[in-house]
């Protein structure tokens, strides 16, 4: 088989492969494109059998595709997805951003309030720094020593998006929280400590998922099961939802905010929650497309509801 990788709304060949068997995978012929073409080195690359079709798994064979020809040659549409980037590269800079800018403000505020920083503080925001402290080293944690990506890398524009929430958002909580003029919930003790106990459950419930799910995949595979709960109690909510893991992260974080009483915070839970939705609405689906055994009496997100 003669193969023409094509640009997509380009004419002119990027690379031409000779001798391609039926057997041919993919990321073989990805290969061959950056052994052509040094700048498109294989993390870069999306290839199509139809213009507009969807980019084609690694592990697809060539010859279980039906390719349009141009001229008795077989064609395959490219498209350049641009610099790219590791997973585990933005996860540390999401998660360590928001860490660093958050505790400014709570170790330094006098960079940002003058001399009304040397006002008393209530304990919720020494709880509160806690909280946000111990949130975001278990996310490096996890990012480090927890978590089995399907992909490699993602484009690098993404890093400076996903950078500007979180570290945006976590310089906005914590400049209100830790103001000089901060005053404690209305309910006191009662609110701040039944807050506290859901943060920390939410906080061990959404761990828990994540090494639930970093056992379904072995090592070095990108093979996809369904998740059931395990002996841990935590992972029951499986039984529920598809996406355990945001929903404990949106129990925390509207926990945080009951907590703190902090509109910010609730800003920062909502986008969160929104975020985290449509991301579990699209696995939810994909779950129910490649499984069709897959438990009918779960939603997304939300038990019951969404």
């Amino acid at each position: 088989m003669q193969l023409h990788i094509v640009k997509v709304g380009g004419k002119t060949p990027l690379a031409q492969l000779t001798e391609v068997k039926g057997g041919t995978r993919i990321i073989d012929i990805k290969k061959e494109i950056y052994r052509q073409r040094k700048s498109l080195y294989v993390e870069r690359q999306s290839l199509r059998s139809e213009v507009r079709g969807k980019s084609l798994g690694d592990d697809v064979e060539v010859g279980s595709l039906k390719l349009v020809k141009e001229d008795g040659v077989d064609i395959l549409y490219f498209k350049d997805l641009g610099p790219q980037i590791g997973w585990s590269t933005v996860f540390l800079c999401e998660y360590a951003g928001p860490l660093f800018c958050y505790l400014i403000t709570y170790f330094r505020p006098a960079i940002l309030y003058g001399k009304s920083a040397s006002a008393p503080t209530a304990t919720v925001v020494h709880i509160a720094a806690a909280c946000w402290t111990v949130h975001y080293v278990k996310r490096l944690l996890e990012t480090v020593f927890v978590h089995r990506f399907s992909h490699s890398t993602m484009p690098i524009l993404n890093l400076f998006k996903n950078c500007s929430y979180y570290w945006g958002f976590a310089f906005f909580v914590g400049y209100f929280v830790n103001h000089p003029h901060y005053t404690a919930p209305f309910f006191g003790n009662l609110q701040v400590y039944s807050s506290l106990a859901i943060f920390i459950l939410s906080e061990l419930g959404n761990l828990s998922i994540h090494l639930a799910l970093r056992d379904l995949r072995p090592p070095g595979t990108k093979e996809r099961r369904i998740p059931y709960p395990t002996a841990n109690p935590f992972t029951q909510l499986f039984r529920y939802v598809s996406c355990p893991n945001y929903s404990y992260e949106f129990y925390a974080w509207a926990a945080f905010t009951v907590m703190t009483q902090c509109l910010p915070a609730g800003m920062f839970a909502g986008a969160g929650f929104f975020q985290m939705a449509i991301w579990a609405l699209g696995k939810h689906k994909n779950y129910k497309k490649e499984f069709p055994n897959y438990p009918k009496g779960r939603t997304a997100i939300i038990p019951f509801l969404i």
